[in-house]
């Protein structure tokens, strides 16, 4: 049973919950996203995610690109595909991205790239945007090219609370996408109440933004542990829901589950198959084995590991 009886919009979608076999296919081909030292705590992925999982591996600023090549090195020979981050903000420049994107492809084999502006308030040099690295056209050549979406605004771009400039960077991208070999998604930042995120979906599709969404989920955790990552990631709406949640002492010290939340837009998915979310990204914020052992145990097949096929 999932922790929260999350409340919804009036004017939002309200599916009623999924059946077992909408969820694992809901949760079919799920990525995940890792960090080279939660990677290291993973003695074997193996064990934990399906075959041909998509790994993210996200770079923080401050890590040594060392560290991120060694991680996709490590996941692509354990048959993983892996997709490494390159937020503009830490890029110093031209000359940079392209010995990363070196290193990656050389010994790493990488063709997959999440581009995102990057949480840092001052660029450390010739980026700001993930349209600025597009257009750099280092990424030609790479299968696919996925970019940042937050269905709860982003207030270090839209500073007022609206959308005019994510949603024109949107249509930019969409431009590029129609341009570009290179297969496009949107990962989005995690969310917690499946009504709004559906809202968001279909206002992308009214504005012509077809490109497919991967909406973000948050792994189990423990409530505070949700709550420091959702402050440190500008999430809105749903951060209320959560400190109003953390009220309640009883539930406090219990553990979050996803499991409404994917109910929901499952059962959304299943009853309007044109739905343009196309997968879920988790944020294993309770860490990788948690988030893994939650998939095998609600995704069906769909979350069985690759060891145990």
């Amino acid at each position: 049973m999932a922790l929260f009886n999350f409340r919804r919009e009036p004017a939002a979608p309200a599916p009623t919950g999924a059946t077992p076999a909408q969820v694992e296919a809901f949760l079919k081909g799920y990525s995940i996203e890792v960090m080279p030292r939660t990677a290291e705590k993973v003695e074997d992925f193996r064990a934990l995610l399906p075959a041909d999982t998509r790994v993210y591996i996200a770079h923080i600023e401050g890590t040594p690109i060392e560290e991120m090549v060694a991680t996709a090195k490590r996941l692509t020979a354990s048959g993983y595909t892996v997709m490494p981050h390159f937020p503009a903000r830490i890029i110093p420049d031209r000359a940079t991205l392209a010995d990363w994107i070196a290193r990656y492809q050389g010994e790493a084999n990488i063709k997959q790239a999440l581009l995102l502006g990057g949480g840092v308030a001052t660029p450390a040099g010739d980026f700001d945007s993930s349209m600025q690295l597009m257009e750099t056209g280092l990424f030609d050549g790479f299968d696919r090219l996925h970019i940042a979406g937050h269905p709860e605004g982003n207030r270090d771009i839209d500073r007022d609370g609206g959308d005019a400039i994510v949603m024109q960077a949107l249509k930019w991208k969409q431009d590029f996408a129609n341009r570009s070999d290179a297969k496009m998604a949107i990962a989005t930042q995690f969310c917690f109440e499946a009504g709004p995120v559906i809202k968001w979906a279909d206002r992308l599709a009214a504005e012509g933004i077809s490109i497919p969404i991967h909406i973000g989920v948050a792994g189990p955790a423990k409530l505070q542990t949700l709550i420091k990552f959702a402050i440190a990631c500008g999430v809105g709406p749903s951060l209320k829901v959560l400190q109003k949640r953390a009220m309640d002492v009883t539930k406090l010290l219990l553990p979050y589950e996803p499991n409404e939340f994917i109910s929901e837009l499952a059962a959304h998915k299943a009853a309007n198959p044109a739905f343009n979310i196309e997968s879920v990204h988790f944020f294993p914020l309770g860490g990788i084995k948690t988030n893994a052992n939650w998939a095998i145990e609600h995704a069906g097949t769909s979350g069985t590991p690759a060891d145990h096929t």
